[in-house]
């Protein structure tokens, strides 16, 4: 075990820094740290989950609206990360000022490794705080696998 403790790590823009602790291990690999801290008067935004269908829908739902989302975790992950583009992108925040993240998949088994695989590369190198809960089914539509709901700090205006 690595047992020097890095310090503080700004994040991106700065409204933010990654914390580690005792146990840290700069050999272990993990799609998640312990600890980020906002700094600076830092605006939260909290977007809604997400999913890989229509960010807008009606409700109650209808079930043909979801007719074109991808059966695979490949596609509706894809769509999922461009949906979460488009609110970070209109709250004025990037995809490295995400603080921390729930994951709800429907199967961590068959789904984990392709979405952790897809996240990381989406990220490119940033590593948020991540929580990762597997449920019987999501509210919008039972062929939805996965949903995310994050939080991201930027510098306050």
């Amino acid at each position: 075990m690595n047992a020097q403790i890095p310090p503080p790590r700004p994040v991106a823009s700065g409204a933010s820094e990654v914390i580690h602790h005792e146990g840290y291990d700069a050999e272990i690999v993990s799609p998640f740290v312990p600890v980020i801290r906002s700094v600076s008067n830092a605006r939260l935004v909290f977007i809604s989950g997400v999913t890989g269908a229509p960010v807008y829908h009606d409700h109650p739902h209808v079930p043909a609206v979801f007719d074109a989302v991808p059966r695979e975790i490949d596609g509706q992950v894809k769509n999922l990360f461009e949906n979460l583009d488009h609110a970070l992108t209109a709250a004025g925040a990037q995809r490295s000022d995400v603080v921390s993240m729930v994951r709800f998949f429907t199967n961590i088994e068959e789904d984990q490794d392709v979405v952790n695989r897809v996240q990381g590369a989406w990220f490119g190198g940033h590593i948020p705080t991540s929580t990762t809960v597997e449920i019987k089914r999501l509210a919008t539509d039972p062929r939805l696998r996965l949903e995310i709901q994050v939080i991201a700090a930027v510098p306050a205006a």
